[in-house]
């Protein structure tokens, strides 16, 4: 196992395996082997008791029983079983066809693939592989990431810390406020994800129901197809062509990127403020920073995130611009697409992984952060010339930009200049007990509004 990870081309299989490993059952080529098999013997259950087929009587409970085990017991013997045949065949869902011929009984066959094209099998056994890869793997990993932005978010919503627009100092704000704005983006693009739906068509060689409309005339061919792929969890698309558009998983891959997207936006705020000394990192006893600096201890994780987000919305940015395109009823350019989903997912797990990690090492440096917003009693002027246009005095923010722009402000400055305001006594003493570490508004209650 160690020399196969040496000797991977794809880092997901080498040198990230055991972080992504998870991904494996649902993304490998083991694994579509193993849905696209799920397929076959599902439709052939449905197909038997179709009651308008008569020459396919109803299969038996023993006999399903018996066909849901090839499924249920495939491993990795059975995928080298498959890959043989294809070596034959050339083809992919033929071999799969075949394979489950080997293990039936021959009344079977004919109504194994019956009157299907191979992207009846595929469209489904991809939206299933990412349907379940999502909700059984990525989800859960999402939502603890998130979670531990809740918690730090709560932790830290009465740490004050000085704002920066356009990299200058702005109105303070609190180190918790920030971090619920990203667990409110986050918890968002959850829920969107969470109630997205995948489409799937089950429709013929043209998306026509031709092969089966010409065996079984009688047979209500799209309410079949709505019943069977709604039984295994996906919802229909009557109106295709060879191949399902692609539309719906595409929804969901944007989502994903999305997600990197704001992940990203956190990693690089993370990285700033660590550069900035106002958060620190807990130190791991044995770890090395820098092979030649001993002091460093590096912000490696959100550095690993951000560059692992990069490659995934690469990836799911190109599945998304590419699937759509199909010439005419179809070609082949989205089935060596679709197989870089897990690629896709991979990646994006893995910047998950090390975001976690990274957060679990955040502290704050309180005195940096105190130090910061002493050293910055100007940001206070937006309170006073806002006090001052509350008095009707005209002018108030040209007032306040003569005394502080491009202005080294302390508190002296700020407290002899309210002094000489013509205001109400009320209005110039709470503008007397400000200061930049208290002037952070609703910043410490916004959570509670998440």
């Amino acid at each position: 196992m160690v020399y196969n990870q040496l000797s991977a081309l794809s880092p997901l299989d080498g040198r990230y395996n055991d972080s992504v490993k998870e991904l494996s059952t649902y993304f490998s080529e083991a694994a579509i082997m193993r849905y696209r098999v799920y397929i076959e013997i599902e439709y052939l259950i449905a197909l038997s008791y179709e009651k308008k087929i008569e020459e396919f009587p109803p299969l038996t409970k023993d006999q399903i029983k018996k066909l849901r085990t090839i499924y249920q017991k495939f491993d990795m013997s059975s995928a080298k079983e498959i890959k043989n045949i294809e070596l034959e065949t050339n083809h992919d869902v033929k071999a799969v066809e075949y394979y489950i011929q080997q293990q039936t009984h021959q009344s079977l066959h004919p109504w194994i693939h019956f009157a299907l094209t191979s992207e009846d099998i595929n469209n489904l056994s991809y939206s299933l592989m990412w349907q379940h890869g999502i909700k059984q793997v990525y989800m859960p990993l999402l939502k603890s990431v998130n979670s531990e932005i809740k918690k730090l978010a709560k932790k830290f919503k009465n740490s004050p810390m000085l704002a920066l627009t356009h990299g200058q100092p702005a109105t303070p704000t609190t180190f918790g406020k920030e971090l619920a704005v990203f667990y409110a983006r986050i918890n968002r693009q959850i829920l969107t994800l969470k109630n997205h739906k995948l489409s799937g068509k089950f429709s013929g060689a043209t998306g026509t129901w031709s092969a089966q409309l010409a065996a079984y005339p009688t047979v209500n061919w799209p309410r079949f197809a709505s019943r069977f792929i709604k039984s295994i969890g996906l919802k229909p698309n009557l109106i295709t062509t060879q191949i399902e558009p692609h539309d719906s998983i595409i929804e969901s891959y944007h989502n994903i990127a999305h997600i990197n997207s704001i992940m990203k936006d956190l990693c690089c705020d993370l990285w700033l403020y660590i550069s900035r000394g106002i958060l620190g990192q807990k130190k791991i006893a044995g770890e090395i920073g820098s092979s030649t600096m001993p002091h460093k201890i590096n912000p490696i994780q959100f550095e690993n995130a951000e560059g692992n987000i990069g490659i995934s919305n690469a990836i799911l940015n190109h599945m998304a611009d590419k699937l759509p395109i199909s010439r005419m009823q179809r070609d082949l350019t989205d089935s060596t697409t679709l197989r870089n989903q897990g690629s896709a997912l991979g990646y994006s797990y893995l910047s998950l992984k090390n975001i976690l990690k990274g957060l679990s090492r955040v502290t704050i440096n309180k005195n940096k952060m105190t130090a910061e917003l002493e050293n910055h009693w100007e940001v206070v002027s937006e309170a006073i010339q806002t006090v001052l246009r509350k008095s009707g005095q005209s002018k108030a923010y040209e007032k306040l930009k003569k005394l502080t722009q491009g202005e080294k402000i302390n508190r002296k400055v700020i407290a002899d200049y309210i002094l000489q305001l013509n205001i109400p006594q009320k209005d110039k003493d709470a503008l007397l007990a400000l200061t930049p570490e208290t002037y952070t508004g609703l910043a410490s209650k916004i959570f509670e509004l998440v």
